[in-house]
């Protein structure tokens, strides 16, 4: 379990992070989602003890990790955006170094490395790191933070820059990771991906998070049923005055809608856009998903 409450963090006139609050549980992938800058990296920095917050705290396990960090780093693995291995020795050399710092005993490490190896398909790799692809430095570097079989893990943008399958043959292990019952945090600032890994998710921008729920629930915030993406010449007062709709209505910005359909026909819905009158130039139907979610609550798209 990690509990974070009220986290703050500046760097200069800067609020990077700015009164963070939410939880992970055990057995559940949560995502921390957002663009670039939005705070999530100096977020985790700070759950794992590597910034001090200028106001709040984070609990692992009920551990408070100011105050008895020792404890609480024990219960971590860490996968940073930056590779964190050494290049000029092999994979089974790097795992070996770690192992020994978490302070597995030998033959057990060994057995472990063997299996965690195979887990992220690198098993027999005898070469130098510096010949990796990205994607199998990136499985390297994940195989680095599941090898003690941590009861707590934290997952930066662990998929930046790779190729598909190694994107998701990170993804299963993730997931596998959580079916053990592991908590894991996991940032990312792919829409996609997220949707598709995260039990929950907390949307994350500048420095704030705008919203904090179960995924499935996140997505049904803009009305139950289809939604109806509206794009035209028109404001929101005239939209809003022309257009009969009792389901709910979203103004993300300048001459965009989205209308939850709810339990109303859709043929309904499209005969009173376009008896409105109103110049309209696209409408799409679809599911709801997380990024009609994302556009609602910070008024633009987030791209990667």
């Amino acid at each position: 379990m990690i509990v974070v409450e009220n986290l703050t963090r500046r760097f200069g006139s800067v609020v990077a992070v700015d009164g963070v609050s939410f939880r992970a549980e055990p057995g559940k992938v949560t995502g921390l989602l957002g663009p670039n800058g939005a705070g999530k990296t100096t977020t985790l920095s700070m759950i794992s003890g590597l910034l001090k917050p200028d106001a709040g705290r984070v609990l692992l396990q009920g551990i408070d990790v100011a105050e008895r960090p020792l404890e609480a780093k024990a219960l971590l693995g860490v996968v940073p955006q930056e590779i964190a291995l050494y290049e000029e020795i092999s994979a089974r050399e790097n795992l070996e170094f770690w192992g020994a710092l978490r302070g597995l005993e030998a033959k057990a490490l060994k057995a472990r490395i063997d299996e965690v190896l195979n887990t992220v398909e690198l098993a027999g790799r005898n070469d130098p790191v510096s010949k990796f692809s990205g994607g199998m430095k990136r499985r390297l570097n994940l195989a680095a933070g599941i090898l003690h079989h941590p009861p707590v893990l934290l997952l930066d943008e662990p998929t930046v820059g790779i190729d598909v399958h190694a994107r998701a043959r990170i993804l299963e292990i993730v997931r596998e990771e959580a079916n053990r019952g592991t908590t894991v945090l996991y940032t990312t600032h792919y829409l996609e991906e997220a949707e598709n890994l995260c039990d929950r998710i907390a949307i994350m921008d500048h420095g704030k998070i705008l919203a904090d729920d179960e995924t499935q629930r996140l997505k049904r915030s803009l009305g139950e049923g289809r939604l109806v993406i509206v794009r035209g010449n028109f404001e929101e007062s005239a939209f809003r005055e022309r257009v009969r709709h009792n389901g709910t209505m979203h103004f993300p910005e300048r001459g965009r809608a989205i209308l939850g359909v709810g339990d109303h026909p859709v043929p309904q819905v499209l005969e009173h856009l376009f008896a409105s009158g109103l110049q309209i130039d696209d409408v799409t139907v679809q599911e709801p998903r997380l990024e009609n979610v994302f556009l609602k609550l910070t008024g633009r798209e987030l791209r990667d």
